[in-house]
């Protein structure tokens, strides 16, 4: 008897889908590598983060259910963002907690975590000859519990590490503050931006100094934010969302 593929929805962050959608595509093309049953549901739109972080989550309401009403039927939601995943999981708590916001809070996964922890993978045959520095994004790793944290006393773990260990040529340098926020922070950005800017420059410096080609992470808003940096100072270093990374084969 043919065992039931696992059903997938897949959910593209805004920003992913207007600015790059070649992560959208290619988080599509690894879960499909993976035998995995992806379906895009059209009629998605934003998770509401951007106004529930700026103070407005009473107006985010109608966004929100919109997402539980998208992705209600499914085993799992993937996303190729830390940030919007944690938002779904811990922030649609102002919802009325019904059976199905509450199986759309539980089954939704970052992409690196899915594959780690659900599909039970690490080798996913990609090989990629560069020397590559991880950028550890915040919501991923304090909110969604990708990684282990500098501040705190446990054992080292890291699903990102975990998968790009695993990539063939690929070289994970070793940066000397590995898990510092890039200071992008959404809104942050914004209305800090002088603190903002000067986060992001010692991030980018720290990969710079560790001799990083590619800067990479789970959370396309921190590399976002990053890409301007280093485009904007015209410094030799390539940004590549960790999907694009995990897709890549000779």
């Amino acid at each position: 008897m043919q065992k039931k593929k696992i059903k997938v929805g897949l959910f593209i962050p805004c920003y992913i889908n207007q600015l790059y959608p070649q992560v959208g595509i290619a988080t599509l093309e690894l879960l499909e590598k993976l035998d995995v049953d992806v379906d895009y549901p059209q009629g998605q739109t934003c998770c509401g983060q951007p106004l529930g972080n700026s103070g407005y989550e009473e107006d985010s309401k109608g966004i929100c259910k919109l997402f539980v009403k998208n992705f209600k039927e499914y085993d799992f939601i993937v996303g190729p963002s830390g940030s919007c995943i944690y938002h779904i999981k811990h922030h649609f708590d102002i919802l009325k907690q019904t059976p199905e916001v509450k199986r759309v809070r539980n089954n939704s996964y970052e992409l690196c975590e899915f594959i780690v922890k659900i599909l039970g993978k690490t080798d996913l045959g990609a090989s990629f000859p560069h020397k590559v520095g991880l950028h550890k994004s915040c919501h991923g790793l304090r909110g969604l519990k990708l990684g282990s944290c500098s501040e705190v006393q446990e054992e080292h773990y890291s699903t990102e590490e975990d998968l790009l260990n695993q990539v063939r040529g690929l070289e994970l340098m070793s940066i000397n503050r590995k898990d510092e926020c890039c200071g992008f922070g959404g809104t942050f950005a914004v209305f800090e931006e002088a603190i903002s800017s000067k986060m992001g420059k010692d991030r980018v410096q720290d990969h710079l100094n560790s001799d990083v080609e590619v800067l990479t992470g789970a959370d396309h808003s921190c590399l976002m934010h990053l890409e301007g940096i280093i485009n904007r100072n015209k410094q030799p270093i390539k940004v590549m969302h960790i999907a694009e990374i995990l897709n890549c084969s000779l």
